[in-house]
């Protein structure tokens, strides 16, 4: 009997993950803060994201454990935010690895999230996990710890992929919605000088690319989750604005954006840091993208 534990699995891509693998596991298990509870042939069991619980009965002979809990960057980086965002993926992150080291049938592979904005910003060079330069800063300091408390036990028997996702577009969620709605009311120009990098995958590519690692035992380590091409902040808004068919869009220059995260609680960071990630583990390992450009995957999306 196979088994799917998806830690922190209640928002978006876990969401998405549980749906897309549903019919490839015997059982899934999402491990939620809320109540348990089961829904839709899918079993919801309380824990915390720190410490160990009645929970961790169910990662004895599981087959997969996937880890997607960590409060959400789209915030303002407060120092109450910033702590937040940091023990929810550390704490997490420990707690399972310490359960699962106590284990006699520990799952056979564990998928933690991580962030291609572990690299510097990069207008010059593509990132791949071999050749790529980690960066200083917040949110790179996030990555460096989250991933060392990933991998700094020995679990023998757990195959450990840390994946490294770039920015998921999807219709209906994630930040392909405010990118679109932007352009759709007009506001869809560059955003500062434009020359950012944008690194993304469609959502079908994220789950395929999943699929994927679980697939190949040879795959272990920092995995780059990322479509091949990246693309500049101002080319992908003008991929968006042709999509929905709206031929103007006025420009956000940085001090703009600063103004605008204020009003919205958010951070000019996640538009103006240039992400130029590209996925050479799985490229070379055969995993073949159905969304390579942004103009096949617009054209999905809109």
């Amino acid at each position: 009997m196979t088994k799917l534990i998806i830690a922190g699995g209640s928002g978006f891509l876990g969401n998405a993950i549980a749906e897309y693998f549903k019919p490839k596991f015997d059982e899934i298990i999402i491990l939620t803060r809320d109540a348990s509870a089961t829904k839709n042939g899918i079993s919801f069991v309380t824990w915390d994201g720190k410490t160990a619980g009645a929970w961790q009965k169910e990662l004895e002979n599981c087959t997969v454990l996937i880890n997607m809990a960590g409060k959400s960057v789209d915030c303002r980086y407060t120092e109450k935010n910033k702590k937040a965002i940091l023990s929810s993926r550390i704490e997490s992150t420990r707690v399972l690895g310490d359960v699962i080291s106590t284990l006699k049938n520990p799952p056979k592979v564990w998928l933690n999230s991580s962030t291609a904005t572990i690299y510097r910003h990069s207008e010059d060079k593509q990132m791949d996990e071999f050749s790529g330069e980690l960066g200083t800063g917040f949110s790179v300091s996030v990555g460096k710890a989250w991933e060392a408390e990933f991998f700094k036990n020995p679990l023998p028997k757990t195959r450990r992929v840390a994946l490294r996702t770039a920015i998921v577009l999807a219709k209906n969620d994630g930040a392909f919605v405010p990118i679109k709605m932007l352009a759709k009311f007009g506001l869809g120009g560059k955003q500062g000088n434009g020359n950012q990098q944008f690194s993304w995958i469609h959502i079908h590519d994220f789950l395929k690319s999943i699929d994927f690692c679980l697939e190949n035992d040879s795959l272990e380590g920092p995995i780059n989750i990322s479509a091949p091409n990246p693309i500049t902040n101002s080319y992908l808004m003008q991929g968006v604005r042709k999509a929905v068919k709206i031929p103007f869009g006025l420009p956000l220059s940085k001090s703009m954006l600063e103004i605008g995260a204020r009003i919205i609680k958010t951070e000019p960071e996640l538009v103006l840091k240039s992400r130029n990630v590209i996925p050479k583990k799985l490229t070379d390992t055969g995993f073949e993208f159905k969304y390579s450009t942004i103009e096949s995957a617009l054209e999905d999306l809109v």
